[in-house]
């Protein structure tokens, strides 16, 4: 039979019980609440997201980079440019001078001209189409009595068309200054007074992405030849589904890729990685590290962005020194190049110090802990102390920049794309656009006039770019 002192003991027992687990509960609501605040609190720039995610709130941008204490604008030594005088002007206006603006007199007409004052203006001739009538001979042949007619040139295949200019600039609107369809359309009829249908610009881009070709082979071939290539993905809907546009860059060849796969399938589909022998820089994307043939170097302004994140947020002081320590190192890889074999060491082992706090605070698990959830800060920490290597690379190779940008900065265009226009209906579309947009990017790079680029690629005569001469 229970006694009143039992049941006093089993009340506070159960009572002690029903503590403890509501404080469980409640740490593990602290928890969910961080994590929570923390979502709301990453913004681009302290993490991967775009600034286009950042909405009405976004925070004012502060660069990561330090003061170089040089004024804004062009620096001493900079070439301005302006617009210069022409030596050979299209025309000439002459204009006469027949009353004197001192006294009023009027006898100027019947004096002679000591001299002119010349002043240039610059304008548009009045845009028009001109159309040129292609007629091919008929005759018939006195020897065989069969009635002949002459070939038309290459290219003139239909009884009324656009010509390859035209076509040109359709598609230098439309695929570089992201015109469209509507609104170039529109464009064409109040600038030549002549209606185009949606269907006369796909052709145009259907023509260029086929001509395009050999461009389209030489670059698969090229990028992987080049002593750094860039490499970064974002999502693209295509046909409302997500799919993956690839970018594979170098500071003068651009390479975009569509694919409805993010990892290593639509990788080893564009053939570019997997070709690869020397650097490739990235973002950390698991996917790429399954190539070991070359070498890997992280972005380190990524890395810049996470470690701002947990100082800011998660107060871990080590996210800071570690910060100031890469910022550091790139000043001084910047003012002297590569470090030396004897300078890395030190360099790796100050690294390696500050990534040391970090791990007081959050300790790694243990290979019998299996996996189990960890903080975003314990996270980091792994990969910090795993790739050591490959976030240092800059300071080790003076070829490696501190940063992706140059992949970040060609993907950016087709954000841009998709904000105009929307999603691709078609995956057909989303690769003309592709293999478009590869050789524009390409192009620009290296210096060419764009539109005379494509004017070339539309009459089947594509810029084709040499090979990177090869480095040690």
């Amino acid at each position: 039979m229970l006694t009143a002192k039992k049941l006093g003991r089993l009340a506070r027992s159960a009572l002690v019980e029903l503590i403890l687990a509501f404080q469980q509960r409640v740490a593990k609501l602290e928890q969910r609440l961080k994590e929570l605040e923390g979502r709301l609190a990453k913004n681009s720039s302290n993490s991967h997201h775009p600034p286009s995610s950042d909405g009405l709130s976004r925070p004012s941008p502060k660069s990561l980079r330090r003061r170089t204490g040089r004024k804004p604008g062009g620096q001493s030594g900079h070439p301005g440019r302006t617009l210069q005088r022409v030596k050979d002007p299209h025309h000439i206006k002459i204009h006469p001078l027949k009353v004197c603006s001192q006294c009023g007199s009027r006898a100027l007409s019947r004096e002679p001209v000591l001299d002119y004052e010349s002043r240039q203006v610059f304008d548009l001739p009045q845009p028009a189409l001109v159309v040129t009538e292609h007629r091919a001979q008929i005759k018939c042949c006195p020897c065989c009595g069969e009635e002949v007619r002459a070939q038309f040139p290459a290219g003139v295949s239909a009884p009324v068309q656009y010509g390859a200019r035209f076509q040109s600039l359709m598609v230098y609107l439309n695929q570089q200054q992201l015109l469209p369809y509507d609104r170039l359309a529109q464009l064409c009829e109040d600038l030549f007074g002549q209606p185009l249908s949606a269907a006369t610009l796909a052709a145009a881009n259907e023509r260029a992405y086929e001509k395009l070709e050999p461009f389209a082979q030489a670059l698969v071939n090229q990028v992987p030849q080049a002593e750094v290539v860039h490499f970064d993905e974002s999502g693209l809907r295509v046909e409302a589904k997500l799919h993956w546009l690839h970018v594979a860059s170098t500071t003068e060849l651009t390479f975009y890729g569509v694919h409805s796969k993010r990892g290593t399938e639509a990788m080893d589909a564009f053939g570019i990685i997997g070709a690869c022998r020397r650097w490739v820089v990235h973002d950390h994307w698991k996917a790429y590290f399954a190539y070991q043939q070359c070498l890997h170097a992280l972005c380190d302004e990524h890395l810049l962005r996470e470690l701002k994140f947990l100082w800011e947020e998660g107060h871990e002081l080590w996210a800071q020194q570690l910060s100031q320590l890469l910022l550091d190192f790139h000043q001084t890889r910047q003012k002297r190049g590569a470090l030396g074999e004897g300078q890395f060491k030190r360099a790796l082992k100050r690294y390696r110090a500050v990534v040391r706090r970090g791990r007081y605070r959050h300790p790694r698990l243990s290979s019998d802990q299996g996996r189990c959830a960890q903080s975003k800060a314990a996270n980091l920490l792994d990969r910090l102390e795993d790739f050591d290597l490959c976030f240092l690379a800059f300071l080790i190779d003076e070829r490696v920049p501190f940063t992706n940008n140059q992949a970040e900065q060609d993907i950016r265009m087709i954000k841009v794309r998709q904000k105009i226009s929307g999603c691709f209906r078609t995956l057909r579309g989303a690769q003309i656009f592709c293999r478009i947009r590869s050789y524009i990017s390409t192009c620009s790079k290296q210096g060419r006039n764009i539109l005379e680029a494509i004017q070339l690629a539309v009459i089947g005569k594509p810029f084709i770019p040499s090979a990177p001469a090869s480095g040690p």
